[in-house]
């Protein structure tokens, strides 16, 4: 980024409506979350809710950037701190690396994995960034996944935004 920072940064500045290179982001401020409650109580128009983390492992750079072995200790960090979850959140850990067609298709089937998906991270991911792994709850309300972009992504299903926060 610092070899082309005389590019980038007026891209970025004019993008986000002048927040330049010296500026900060604001406190992270959520308020009460416990003011959500359940979005759809009858659970008859929304199927899912997602809380996206992006770039939540701190040390690590971008993800072009990344080393095999980085990955590497990516998915190990997170694979143990999801597989060691309690309660409602514990479930089983899926790396899409050795993955069977029978789990795989379990996974599509529980609507915690899609082919599309699956194919192309089998196809990109050794190459480019690693595999996707899925966390899938023993509740099946609650799936994670980790992997392509290496991002964190918690979903809950039905529509509890509060239980997702949480």
């Amino acid at each position: 980024y610092t070899v082309f920072s005389d590019l980038f940064d007026p891209i970025i500045e004019d993008y986000h409506k002048g927040f330049g290179r010296n500026d900060k982001h604001p406190p992270k401020n959520w308020g009460d979350v416990s003011v959500f409650g359940n979005l759809d109580p009858a659970n008859e128009y929304v199927v899912s809710t997602r809380v996206r983390c992006g770039r939540s492992l701190e040390g690590y750079p971008f993800n072009p950037c990344l080393t095999e072995e980085q990955y590497k200790e990516m998915e190990q960090k997170v694979s143990s701190t999801l597989s060691g979850l309690e309660g409602e959140l514990k479930g089983t850990f899926y790396p899409l690396t050795g993955m069977s067609k029978e789990v795989q298709q379990k996974l599509i089937d529980d609507h915690f994995c899609s082919r599309k998906a699956t194919d192309f991270c089998r196809l990109l991911m050794p190459a480019a960034s690693g595999p996707l792994d899925v966390v899938s709850t023993t509740t099946k309300t609650k799936p994670s996944w980790f992997g392509a972009t290496r991002k964190i992504i918690f979903a809950s299903s039905p529509c509890k935004w509060e239980a997702t926060w949480e």
